[in-house]
């Protein structure tokens, strides 16, 4: 043990001593490689058998292998023996085990620059046609396993330093998230310990997994803050204490992702199985912010599709001779009482709740499946939307045009969201198409569902032919309901169809002598649509 006050100049000693050890053994092996070829090129004068081959009877290793067992054994006995009589010895070597690590590998990138007639690594068995390794033996392997011990040590002390400022941010017991301080000495801890651990291939996979289950620590402390409350989900009126506080956790986990995400992307000749390690440790976190921000996404989204279904509340059927053929709208044309209040709660949305949470581009990239969701149930419920006059089609062409502005507050552009914005465009014009021109439009199947367009085609005809929710007794509500759970395509013709064939009965029934203008257009598209799909 070093006396007090030398503790540095002891270490410095002990290191000094080992890398002389490291230099011994290298010399050593070099004496028994040079022994192995002379071995291997002088013969028995008189049987003229190889010396070497001699030495391999009977199945006896060569003599590098059997060198090395040896030194790996005395070097696994004698680190235990100084480990357990000198604390201090033991001290160093768990806590700076990188750099014993360091003095292993450097000592093995030596003795690999012998010539290739010493084979030290494993699936090498021969040396000028005679063998001198066994391919099952791992000499590299052998090595490490003298420092085992070490390492155990090592990586249970590096858990433990990581886990430590997790802990204590959130040992208070109290309600709030951890601070941009706590959040930032974290990060300090797991770059230290990577950075650190970049000196083997192998040590840095072992402290990444580490690191792993640090992040998967915090995301669980993170889930145990979050409040299970109805308040967490209203959209009623402004954020609650519960919604800001679940917008905190959410923040402090996305400043952990990105300080994290930093810190791996400045690890040069990091290794790659340890840099994958990371990235999906990472993935906890992001699974962790979903859950956080979805029961808000439903509440919005259910109330989006709420509001859009009041637009069955409202007049769509004045006709007007003077504009019955026109495809433009005019200047003095508004927009519907649903496409206002629905604009106005989106906005309230953003400033209200997104608003709170830090991770906007995280945000923005949750909250769009739900701009897409909402012009889908728009385009959906405008189909739907009978009986239509011409007035009625005017309004709904500036509902249109409102849509766009009122879900651009959940999204960067709305030409982002792709086929949506397509679905947006191409069914606004079918406003002031005849049915001949909708049946044969361009955008059918691709852009606009066949479904879709026959929904919309109902509008077209008299209140005989029943829309398919009106067959089956449905409200609007249950209708849409019906079209989320039933997404193939088919199963809405079918049930399409069935609608058509009940019109048929009817009039047959009554022994018209004629269908309404529409139906053979609809039948023929219906037809054409049922082999397409």
């Amino acid at each position: 043990m070093p006396a007090p006050g030398n503790t540095a100049a002891y270490r410095a000693t002990l290191w000094t001593n080992m890398a002389k050890m490291m230099d011994s053994i290298y010399s050593t092996c070099s004496q028994v490689e040079h022994l192995q070829k002379v071995l291997a090129k002088k013969k028995d004068p008189v049987t003229h058998v190889c010396f070497v081959n001699e030495l391999l009877k009977d199945g006896r290793i060569s003599i590098v292998q059997s060198f090395w067992e040896s030194v790996t054994h005395i070097l696994t006995e004698e680190f235990a023996s100084a480990a357990k009589e000198s604390g201090f010895i033991k001290q160093a070597f768990e806590g700076e085990y990188p750099k014993l690590l360091r003095l292993y590998n450097d000592l093995w990138k030596r003795l690999k620059q012998f010539t290739t007639q010493l084979s030290l690594s494993a699936g090498h068995d021969s040396i000028d046609g005679d063998s001198i390794v066994h391919s099952d033996y791992n000499p590299e392997e052998a090595m490490r396993k003298s420092l085992a011990p070490f390492e155990t040590a090592y990586l249970s002390r590096s858990l433990s330093r990581l886990f430590d400022p997790v802990n204590l941010a959130f040992s208070s017991g109290s309600y709030s998230s951890p601070t941009v301080d706590e959040v930032d000495g974290i990060v300090r801890t797991i770059a230290s310990e990577l950075n650190v651990a970049n000196v083997d291939v192998s040590l840095s996979v072992l402290i990444a997994k580490n690191v792993a289950k640090t992040i998967r620590l915090y995301t669980v402390k993170c889930e145990q803050l979050q409040a299970n409350d109805g308040d967490r989900v209203q959209v009623i009126g402004p954020a609650t204490a519960s919604q800001k506080h679940s917008a905190a956790v959410v923040n402090t986990l996305y400043s952990l992702h990105k300080s994290v995400s930093k810190v791996i992307s400045s690890l040069s000749g990091f290794s790659t199985l340890a840099k994958t390690v990371l990235q999906e440790s990472l993935m906890c976190i992001e699974a962790m912010m979903a859950t956080s921000i979805e029961p808000l996404l439903a509440a919005v989204s259910e109330a989006v599709e709420a509001i859009i279904l009041t637009m069955h509340d409202e007049d769509f059927s004045q006709s007007e001779n003077s504009s019955a053929h026109q495809g433009n709208q005019p200047a003095d044309a508004q927009c519907s009482l649903y496409m206002k209040e629905l604009h106005r709660f989106i906005l309230r949305v953003q400033s209200d709740y997104l608003s709170l949470y830090e991770c906007t581009d995280y945000i923005m990239k949750s909250v769009q499946p739900v701009a897409c969701r909402c012009a889908e149930l728009f385009i959906r419920h405008c189909s739907l939307v009978r009986p239509l006059g011409d007035v009625g089609k005017m309004r709904l062409a500036a509902d249109f045009a409102q849509m766009e502005a009122a879900i651009s507050p959940f999204c960067y552009r709305v030409s982002d969201l792709g086929k949506t914005y397509k679905l947006l465009r191409s069914f606004r014009p079918l406003l002031f198409q005849t049915p001949e021109h909708i049946a044969t439009s361009s955008s059918l199947g691709d852009v606009i569902s066949y479904s879709i367009a026959m929904n919309f085609l109902f509008a077209r005809a008299p209140p005989e032919l029943k829309s398919p929710y009106q067959r089956a007794g449905w409200s609007l509500s249950e209708y849409s309901k019906w079209m989320d759970s039933h997404p193939s395509e088919k199963e809405r013709l079918m049930l399409i169809k069935g609608a058509l064939e009940s019109y048929v009965h009817t009039v047959r029934a009554r022994q018209g002598k004629e269908f309404a203008p529409v139906y053979p257009v609809m039948l023929n598209l219906l037809n054409q649509s049922l082999q397409v799909t």
